[in-house]
């Protein structure tokens, strides 16, 4: 991103533009930022959108044979085409002969970087991957977002903050602005404040779940999945998240056991480094082969469910029965 900031900073463009990946909240302050820069004083005569996989390319390359209508350049913004997992020639070979007063902006989740698009546009242009951000980038984010607001923040709430509301940037912005709301007319930002107001996000009450199972709390652990299907998780989604937080489990709990430490299971593991500790205190509560039982028994479930054999709010409810039993 170090580039496309210096473009943004010396107003020097490139004729295309491709934000890709799964962080949705950086793709769209990107998008914006590049759509402002690129066409100043909200010019709309020289800009348009377009959305979805049925984006005529045709279209697209009559529109940008067009000359902008006194300015420099016209903006064409694509999102969610598709034009990059497909074969889309016309459109890589109409981009390495484009005139320069039209530029393009690509906004996709997924690409394929063997494509000729890609390549066509790597060739003329700019490609940036928007990931999933690390731990210590998202506590340095909120941090600033803190800071900005004039408030003042421990850095252990801020971990308790991203602990219950999660990694996605775009949740995260939208718990802070709650936050600040809530906490209007105070200086310091608390741990209290954040459990009173910020919505726990489904991975933890997932994380809360297996805790309760863990434990032997199956009262406590059947009310926060009925909670989940009352919010209308699908409990076959709830299966997932729970086969996924054990096979995390399950991987920290080996790697702890051949000596690795917190920084190598964060990056091995994908989980951010803060929340290591408590993924490591969740998994001790567990033998390897009861993890390795528990998967094979949430493999089992689906199977049962998706032939018809089970239903599956019953199905899910069989399974945490099953081993949050004392």
């Amino acid at each position: 991103m170090k580039s496309l900031n210096e473009d943004l900073k010396t107003g020097q463009f490139k004729q295309v533009y491709l934000l890709y990946g799964e962080e949705s909240y950086l793709k769209k302050q990107y998008k914006d930022r590049l759509t402002k820069a690129m066409l100043p004083d909200g010019d709309t005569m020289n800009y348009a959108y377009f959305e979805g996989k049925g984006t005529d390319v045709r279209q697209i390359i009559d529109l940008a044979e067009t000359l902008p209508f006194f300015a420099p350049r016209r903006l064409i913004v694509m999102e969610d085409t598709g034009f990059f997992k497909g074969a889309s020639p016309e459109l890589a070979e109409y981009i390495r002969s484009m005139p320069e007063t039209t530029c393009f902006l690509f906004v996709e989740s997924e690409v394929d970087k063997r494509g000729k698009l890609y390549k066509a546009v790597k060739e003329k242009g700019r490609i940036v991957e928007m990931t999933r951000q690390d731990g210590t980038t998202l506590q340095k984010w909120v941090l600033s977002m803190v800071k900005k607001e004039g408030r003042q923040i421990t850095q252990a709430s801020v971990r308790y903050f991203l602990t219950k509301v999660g990694e996605d940037m775009e949740n995260i912005h939208g718990e802070l602005e709650k936050l600040f709301c809530y906490t209007l007319g105070k200086q310091e930002i608390t741990i209290h404040d954040i459990e009173e107001i910020c919505t726990t996000h489904i991975d933890n009450k997932i994380f809360d779940m297996i805790n309760a199972v863990a434990d032997k709390k199956q009262k406590q652990a059947l009310t926060l999945y009925y909670d989940l299907v009352a919010l209308k998780e699908p409990p076959m989604r709830i299966l997932f998240l729970m086969s996924r937080q054990f096979r995390i489990l399950m991987e920290v709990l080996e790697m702890s056991r051949r000596g690795y430490g917190k920084k190598e299971i964060s990056e091995n593991v994908k989980v951010p480094p803060f929340a290591v500790g408590r993924y490591l205190a969740q998994a001790q509560k567990f033998s390897g082969r009861e993890l390795r039982r528990i998967l094979e028994d949430c493999a089992d479930t689906e199977e049962e469910v998706k032939t018809g054999r089970l239903a599956d709010t019953m199905g899910v409810e069989l399974l945490i029965v099953r081993y949050s039993s004392s």
